[in-house]
């Protein structure tokens, strides 16, 4: 019973993660109401629990580098500062990165269990926090470019190009939301997974390992956040710092997810370093961020007309305070669950 009322702080994080985060798959497609809300959370649910439990592995290594939290009390604690970070955010209506939050938690450990923080893989991960929004902005800028030449060239009926985007939302979203699972399920279980209470065992001749478990659960507690509490950032994401048409809200969700996709794949990092090419980190970076870059560079391609650049200062401010925040609630938090509560925190 102790053990699960350590994993809560992971479920809880995963639940915020659904609210904030993962609420940015849909959310352009809800705010132009494309989608509705409940079929665009049902679509997101089950594919982001498939990203999860089939390609999770590869940023929890990544993320595991930064801070190896070697105690299932320091964990739970962990998990919980980055979840309170996020939950706080996102009342005030702000879409900000568990990747950062989670990364923020694990330093305030390191620093309160006196363990060197691994500069290297800190640096590799706050890179991409620079790099990804702006790489989401390139490949927005270059479908909005084709795209535009395409419908010159096509000149579509209103309802037909009505009916194919509808489509391209959902079918970009299911892909979005599988590699949110698959990036995104580090920050969410990850710091777990070198204390997993689980053991293996077997289910219709497949073996779910201690980690599959975590990622099964951590998936689950995703989906619930976006069922329940996603609505709100929806509407600041996708409706706030540039007007979106139907149009522009797919491809500002096909270059999110591209992004997604490309520090979340395994595959990819095998492939380009067997041919001798330079690799893309596998790191959990943020959809909040990366749709912000998208829309962003719809808005640069336009020429700025309509970017708001109040709400924008707003929230690039929530960025920067996420993680300083996170690492000073995870190290007071730690001091009181050793001190006063009497739990080991590291060894």
């Amino acid at each position: 019973m102790l053990l699960l009322f350590f994993l809560s702080s992971g479920l809880f994080l995963g639940w915020s993660l659904g609210a904030n985060d993962a609420s940015n798959i849909f959310g352009t497609a809800v705010a132009t109401k494309m989608i509705r809300f409940k079929t665009a959370a049902i679509v997101a649910s089950i594919f982001v629990i498939l990203g999860a439990c089939i390609s999770g592995s590869g940023t929890t290594h990544t993320l595991g580098k930064l801070g190896a939290v070697n105690m299932i009390a320091g964990a739970f604690m962990v998990a919980l500062s980055a979840a309170v970070t996020v939950f706080w955010m996102t009342k005030l209506g702000l879409p900000v990165s568990t990747s950062q939050a989670i990364v923020g938690a694990i330093v305030g450990w390191n620093m309160f269990a006196g363990k060197e923080t691994d500069f290297n893989a800190l640096l590799r991960i706050a890179s991409t926090w620079v790099a990804s929004p702006i790489l989401a902005a390139v490949f927005s800028i270059l479908f909005y470019l084709i795209l535009k030449k395409l419908m010159h060239i096509w000149k579509l009926h209103l309802f037909r190009l009505d009916a194919y985007t509808r489509v391209g939302l959902v079918l970009v979203g299911a892909f979005g939301a599988y590699s949110l699972g698959a990036n995104n399920i580090a920050n969410v279980m990850g710091v777990f997974v070198p204390v997993t209470p689980f053991t293996p065992f077997s289910i219709f001749g497949y073996e779910l390992s201690g980690t599959d478990q975590l990622f099964l659960l951590g998936g689950i507690a995703i989906s619930v956040g976006i069922f329940t509490y996603s609505k709100r950032v929806m509407q600041t994401v996708g409706d706030g710092v540039v007007k979106l048409n139907p149009q522009t809200a797919l491809i500002v969700v096909l270059s999110q997810s591209i992004v997604l996709f490309l520090f979340a794949s395994k595959s990819l990092e095998t492939w380009l370093l067997a041919h001798h090419l330079p690799s893309i980190p596998l790191v959990p970076v943020s959809s909040s961020q990366l749709v912000i870059g998208a829309v962003l560079g719809i808005g640069i391609v336009n020429g700025g007309k309509g970017i708001k650049y109040g709400l924008l200062l707003k929230i690039a401010s929530g960025w920067i305070t996420t993680p300083v925040l996170a690492a000073l609630i995870s190290f007071i938090s730690l001091f009181f669950l050793q001190n006063v509560f009497n739990q080991s925190v590291y060894y």
